[in-house]
């Protein structure tokens, strides 16, 4: 009973020293607002948009930033406002879906290899492997014309590359916490394998699994921008950063409107940043060997 005090009050403090560590840390705390931002701007486009994202002809075709239209009009006079708005919903969609599948099924097959090891581990490792062994825009491609255009699909054919180093983390967490002694104290009290797998070793290890999570987000966002830049994303005319930088383009060769290209690049390019820095604040933070 002690021993058990003393290891929910060490969690605590780690976990009250990683919280005052990311406060002191003016990167990241500048990317969180700027998501926590992003995250209104995409709640507030489910119920409101300046225009309507796919309504043809609302203002002259190329027209640059105007007080009536801020970022200007695409090639089809869209409002890119209202188009960077709502894109911002298939970009956060993708990027906290892929997220939490990704940490459903790597934390889950990592822990399990961890703790067992022997033939599990072996088979869980090899098959693994054989995923790093495959291009993961390759599969992602393939996923997506197998199962056909849609968000969902999208999610899916990322997660699918994407959940082998959540795996290969949980794994080495698995592999150290097991050998503590209050995993022994658990097992030796008849603990099952699933009470000791997620109810003691996985939130010993949720420090580096979120941070890790952290960064599966603007890479799934990036990869769903480039399958849309490729063709391979959410099908027109649904509004998605990719694919309005892929709308972008030929405007750019042509000597036309450069804004159309530039928000959507922008505004991508911000939030990859954002994430990152975030993660590495989260980090920094909650790095043991960062304790003062």
């Amino acid at each position: 009973m002690r021993r058990g005090g003393a290891l929910a009050g060490e969690q605590v403090g780690l976990w009250r020293d990683g919280v005052r560590r990311l406060r002191r840390n003016r990167l990241a705390l500048a990317a969180a607002i700027y998501l926590m931002v992003l995250a209104l701007v995409c709640l507030l486009s489910l119920f409101w948009t300046p225009y309507k994202p796919n309504l043809i002809g609302t203002c002259v075709t190329y027209a640059l930033p105007t007080g009536a239209h801020p970022l200007g009009c695409d090639d089809l006079g869209r409002d890119s406002l209202s188009r960077l708005m709502v894109g911002s919903q298939v970009s956060l969609a993708v990027g906290l879906a892929t997220a939490f599948i990704v940490l459903v099924i790597g934390v889950a097959v990592g822990l399990v290899a961890g703790y067992f090891r022997g033939a599990i581990d072996a088979f869980i490792s090899l098959a693994i492997n054989i995923f790093y062994g495959v291009p993961p825009l390759l599969v992602a491609v393939a996923l997506y014309v197998l199962l056909g255009p849609s968000l969902i699909n999208i999610i899916i054919a990322i997660s699918a590359t994407g959940w082998m180093d959540m795996a290969r983390l949980s794994r080495g967490q698995a592999l150290s916490i097991r050998e503590r002694e209050f995993i022994e104290a658990a097992r030796s009290g008849g603990a099952r394998a699933g009470k000791i797998v997620f109810g003691h070793i996985m939130p010993n290890a949720l420090g580096p699994i979120i941070v890790q999570a952290t960064f599966v987000i603007p890479a799934a966002i990036l990869t769903a921008a480039f399958l849309t830049f490729l063709g391979f994303g959410v099908p027109p005319p649904t509004a998605d950063w990719g694919g309005m930088a892929s709308e972008g383009l030929p405007s750019l060769q042509g000597g036309f409107d450069p804004y159309i290209l530039l928000w959507p690049a922008v505004a991508l390019s911000v939030t990859l940043l954002a994430f990152n820095f975030f993660g590495d604040g989260l980090r920094d933070a909650f790095d043991p060997r960062q304790k003062r």
